[in-house]
Formats: C-alpha cells, sequence, structure tokens
C-alpha cells in the first residue's frame, strides 16, 4: 500500500429501513473523496456481517479487533472510518461507540450526542429545556396503553405518527382522523420499539447544514423543502416528489436566525463532522426545529451536497477538512 496515503473506509449498511439509501451515500461519498489523498474502499455493515469491498468486485470480512482486512496476503488497516449509515448502528452511536474502544477516527458525532439527537423524543424534551421551539409530542412503547382521546387531547390532529429512532420517514405516517391512528402507530412499531406521536405545525420547512473545525465554523445556505406529496415522506425524499430551492426563498432576518441557532446548537452539543438541522417556520415567523441529522445524506443530489456547492465551496476539500482534522496535533 501507498504508505504516503490514508486508508479511508465509508461504512455503509445498517439494520434499518434506510440500507439502501445509505448504499447510495456511500457512492456519493465514493465519488467526492479525493483519491490523490486517499485509498477509499466501502464496508458494508448488515447485523454481524461485516465485509469490504475489493477492487475485483469481491469481498474480504472485517477483523473487528482492530477493524482490518486481508487482500492478496497485505493485512489492512484503516486510518479512518467515514460513517454513512443512516439508522442504527451507524446514527445512533453504536459504531461510533467501537471505534472509540479501538483507536480509530472517525466521521460523526461523540456516541452520546448521536444517541440523543437518534432519538427524537429525547432530543426535543432536551431542546425544549433550552428555550428551543418543538413541537408538542408524546411518545409509546409497546406496553403502553393510551386511547385515542388521549393522543388528540394531547397533540391534536392533525398529527404525526413515526418511529422515535429512525429517519428518511420511514413508517411515517400524517394522521388526520382518529380511525387512522391505531394503524398508523402499529406501523410504526414495525420498524421500532419505540413511537413518536407528534403534533403538526403548518409552515414552511428548512434545512440548514453546518460543520466546524478548529479554525473555521461554515454554516451552509438554507435550503426550501417543497413536497408535492402530503408531506416531506420518502417517496418525495428519494423519488423526486419535491422541490428544493437553495438559498431558501426566506427573509434574511429569519434566514440569519437560522443560521445563528445552528451554529449554536452545534457548539452546545459538541458535533462533529457534518450535521444537518431541519426547521419549520409557522405563522408569526416563529422557527420550530423538527430534528437534527448527525448523518446526514451524501447522494450527489442530497442537501449537503447542494448546499456546498450553493456556498461556492468544494465537496471534496470540505470532506478533506473533517477527515484531516482528526489527525491534528
Amino acid at each position: 500500500m501507498n504508505a504516503n496515503k490514508r486508508t479511508i473506509a465509508i461504512v455503509a449498511g445498517g439494520d434499518s429501513g434506510e440500507y439502501e439509501v445509505s448504499l447510495k451515500s456511500a457512492a456519493g461519498i465514493d465519488s467526492f473523496l479525493d483519491k490523490e489523498r486517499y485509498i477509499v474502499y466501502t464496508v458494508i455493515i448488515r447485523g454481524n456481517d461485516w465485509n469490504v469491498q475489493l477492487p475485483d468486485g469481491t469481498t474480504a470480512p472485517i477483523d473487528r479487533n482492530d477493524f482490518s482486512f486481508r487482500m492478496n496476503g497485505e493485512h489492512i488497516k484503516f486510518d479512518y472510518a467515514y460513517i454513512t449509515i443512516h439508522g442504527t448502528p451507524g446514527e445512533n452511536g453504536l459504531l461510533g461507540s467501537y471505534f472509540e474502544l479501538i483507536r480509530m477516527p472517525y466521521s460523526t458525532c461523540p456516541p452520546l450526542i448521536s444517541a440523543m439527537t437518534f432519538n427524537k423524543f429525547v432530543l426535543n424534551q432536551y431542546l425544549r429545556s433550552l428555550g428551543v421551539r418543538v413541537a408538542e409530542s408524546l411518545t409509546l412503547r409497546r406496553q403502553d396503553v393510551i386511547t385515542t382521546d388521549d393522543v388528540v387531547k394531547a397533540v391534536g390532529l392533525p398529527c404525526f405518527v413515526k418511529p422515535t429512532c429512525g429517519g428518511s420517514s420511514c413508517a411515517t405516517t400524517k394522521v388526520k382522523t382518529p380511525e387512522e391512528l391505531l394503524p398508523a402507530v402499529e406501523a410504526a412499531f414495525g420498524e421500532a420499539d419505540e413511537v413518536m406521536i407528534e403534533a403538526f405545525m403548518q409552515g414552511t420547512e428548512i434545512t440548514c447544514g453546518c460543520y466546524k473545525t478548529r479554525t473555521k465554523s461554515v454554516v451552509f445556505p438554507i435550503t426550501e423543502v417543497v413536497a408535492k406529496n402530503e408531506f416531506f415522506d420518502y417517496d418525495a425524499k428519494y423519488n423526486g416528489q419535491v422541490e428544493e430551492i437553495t438559498p431558501a426563498r426566506i427573509d434574511e432576518s429569519i434566514a440569519e436566525r437560522v443560521r445563528t441557532l445552528t451554529s449554536l446548537l452545534y457548539d452546545i452539543l459538541r458535533c462533529h463532522g457534518i450535521i444537518r438541522i431541519d426547521y419549520i417556520i409557522t405563522e408569526g415567523n416563529k422557527l420550530n426545529l423538527l430534528e437534527i441529522n448527525t448523518t446526514p445524506g451524501m447522494t450527489a443530489t442530497s442537501f449537503i451536497p447542494q448546499q456546498v456547492r450553493a456556498a461556492g465551496l468544494d465537496i471534496k476539500e470540505v470532506l478533506t477538512e473533517i477527515i484531516e482534522e482528526s489527525f491534528l496535533n
């Protein structure tokens, strides 16, 4: 191997309904990374199967003792892991904990922050305590007993029913009538063991990315999300049923509030790498936080690459800065 190049693992796959999305993000990151500087492999994880994709089209098992593999008789150990698993075990901090244990630098937030942001209900309650506006919500576990009247009284109708820990709007339903509530809850329990029921907020949906190093703080241009469906569901996200406008068509005063809050939350949570925060602007220019994505999509058409281009930046240089930050003394 070339001793002058770092060996990078793009870690993809996972055990959630976002498996295929993760593979697309991995392909995007592979196309963005600087191949003059890095030797890049994709490692696909599903359950206990951890395999690296080799240049000849075959795969080799990962030795989880040190996150290495063997190719042509040579022992190859990675220098860095770029995690792009949407869902468990990447986005919830489990994989980050593993890399912490084996002392390997990786791209995402520390395990505690990944776990907290992945659990939407926990995140919302924490942010509410800091004065951040979030939707009214409640959470259900499988053994909980609650009536339709209880839900309507707590969050009203319409409302959203979703897995508390999940993404890409998998198993998410917009409920408009009491009769739709139970089937929506059952669908969400098919994806996760905990379900969140959240009040509907009418307004303009936007999203804003951010990353920081020891020498710079970058908040990307804001994207306005105009879904052609009932809401920004899986089909809208990945099958083109959405209009994405960067920069967003919002007043500069609101845009500045979004940028300021995004940067502030990055610091408060001690985030690492690229994050993306979703908001909705409701009547009276009230800024409400929807969720924080610590492992945002990275296909060529995903929000972050769009925002990087709109900022006049080079995605290859951005990813290089994030990787090299881990190797500074």
